[in-house]
């Protein structure tokens, strides 16, 4: 399908994040910082990156796409709190982008009415690409 396939104009494009993750980076910094995880993470992210015995890939592959979603919207790290960036899953099992609070309205502010997101990892590496239209 290209763009001109679709029924409507589709909505604009808002921005691109990308984002890469060293996965044994990410178990060191969960060793060395045990409230890394309390921080960065809401609790349904943390329940859900938990129920693994080594939840590191997922909790990896998150913090990828809180920071692929802040380059979506031109943002620098440290301009909004990561908490403030969640990746819930829909009924699919399909991974989802939900804002809260200063990222919520920043979002709102640039006209971002949905994102996309696309989630991978292997063992030593966690990526994650954003589309904010």
């Amino acid at each position: 399908m290209t763009a001109g396939d679709r029924d409507g104009p589709g909505e604009p494009v808002i921005g691109v994040g990308s984002d890469l993750v060293d996965i044994e980076r990410m178990r060191a910094a969960l060793a060395r910082t045990p409230g890394l995880r309390s921080r960065l993470f809401r609790p349904a992210e943390r329940a859900y990156s938990d129920q693994r015995a080594d939840p590191t890939e997922r909790y990896a592959v998150r913090f990828a796409a809180k920071e692929a979603v802040m380059k979506s919207l031109g943002l620098g790290l440290g301009e909004v709190a990561m908490f403030d960036i969640e990746v819930v899953r829909a009924p699919s099992g399909a991974p989802e982008v939900l804002l809260h609070g200063r990222a919520r309205a920043l979002a709102d502010a640039r006209g971002v009415t949905r994102f996309h997101l696309s989630l991978t990892h292997s063992q030593t590496s966690a990526h994650a690409v954003v589309i904010a239209e």
